[in-house]
């Protein structure tokens, strides 16, 4: 079977109830496809209406009327709100896989009237409420994807065309009351979680909604070696010397053991000043390498910019009092000393496969942010370039 892009588009009702996190780990976890890019849109009333326009094409008399009902929603609910002019949040997730548009629909399921048994998303997030004469009293999709491999590279191309334009970090999508002053602050739900298809990452993602927060970015990425480094950068002396006891008793016991002789204490000493800058690099390393890929001795400088072989997830909360609110959720850096019902003890195991990073001020947010980039548009780099390929 052909390979396939197929998308998802989580729609502004979906994101306000925080519902974000349990709709991932069913497509992650159900679907079996590789979760490519992820952007965050605030749709104009353009891309909307070029969208909608597409929506409609099957001739089934009860398919079609679901897609006109999708169609009419898109239009209406997924648009700037007529009445203030607000732009609403819309998440886009794109996939890759042989035959991924329909595992993915298969994942989302159709809409059947009176169906409320959880197998498909749409059975569990989302509603058809018809009367006892056939008319639709409330209609929420939670999410979009394509009903079938009809029109969706061109469906994709639109978003794509728009996601320069309306789609990034969503600034000023929230709004606050006179006087606060919300942060921002960086997740980034680490490559330990997507070594196989799971629904950690969205499981995780339902954990931090309990800060009542809002995500207003979003992007996969691979951090390249010189991304790590200067990422990590601020640990590397604090390994250097936090870890000297560790590195001290490690050499005296190897030494002891090996030669059959006692250290005295000024020779332990000495031994520590030596060692523990060279140990904490080799743990500063390590934390390179699970971060990227590689350890920077194993690619050639030339080569530290390119993207590395681990995948993450970058997120960009917003909120007031931000980095305090996610830091609670996540836990302290060893999962062992986590709170129960924190990120790290239910889904970190030792200090370096903790799960997730989390900012641990404002200024520290605004510094990872810039090696990040959340608001860099891969998105529409991974489309054009599928799509020259097939065409």
């Amino acid at each position: 079977m052909k390979e396939q892009l197929a998308y998802v588009f989580v729609t502004p009702y979906t994101l306000s109830k925080s519902r974000t996190g349990g709709l991932l780990a069913r497509l992650l976890a159900r679907s079996g496809c590789e979760l490519v890019a992820a952007r965050m849109f605030a749709p104009s009333r353009e891309l909307v209406q070029e969208y909608a326009a597409m929506i409609v094409s099957s001739n089934d008399s009860w398919e079609r009327k679901a897609q006109e009902l999708i169609r009419d929603y898109v239009l209406t609910k997924m648009g700037p709100d007529p009445r203030t002019g607000t732009r609403r949040r819309v998440m886009a997730l794109l996939f890759k896989g042989e035959n991924a548009v329909k595992r993915l629909r298969d994942v989302v399921g159709f809409f059947y009237p009176d169906r409320y048994n959880g197998e498909t998303i749409r059975d569990t997030y989302g509603d058809l409420i018809m009367d006892e004469f056939g008319r639709v009293q409330y209609f929420e999709p939670a999410i979009l994807a394509s009903p079938d491999e009809d029109n969706i590279g061109d469906k994709l191309k639109i978003w794509a065309r728009y996601s320069d334009s309306d789609g990034g970090i969503l600034d000023g999508a929230i709004k606050y009351k006179p006087g606060e002053i919300p942060q921002k602050t960086l997740v980034l739900i680490k490559p330990d979680n997507f070594r196989f298809p799971s629904g950690r990452p969205g499981n995780m993602i339902d954990y931090f909604s309990r800060a009542g927060l809002f995500i207003i970015a979003i992007k996969v990425h691979r951090l390249s070696v010189a991304e790590a480094i200067k990422f990590y950068e601020p640990v590397r002396e604090v390994l250097r010397t936090k870890l000297k006891d560790a590195a001290q008793s490690k050499v005296k016991a190897a030494i002891e053991k090996e030669l059959n002789l006692k250290l005295p204490p000024e020779a332990e000493a000495k031994i520590g000043k030596i060692v523990s800058p060279i140990y904490g690099d080799a743990q500063f390393n390590e934390i390179i390498k699970f971060m990227s890929g590689y350890e920077p001795g194993e690619l050639p400088e030339e080569k530290w910019d390119d993207p590395g072989t681990e995948k993450c997830i970058a997120l960009v909360y917003e909120g007031i009092d931000a980095v305090k609110k996610i830091r609670d959720v996540l836990g302290p850096t060893d999962p062992s000393k986590a709170p129960p019902g924190s990120i790290r003890k239910e889904f970190g195991s030792t200090i370096m496969t903790n799960a997730a990073h989390a900012s641990d001020s404002v200024e520290n947010a605004t510094r990872e942010m810039s090696i990040v980039k959340p608001e860099e548009n891969n998105f529409k780099k991974i489309i054009e370039e599928f799509y020259d390929k097939v065409e």
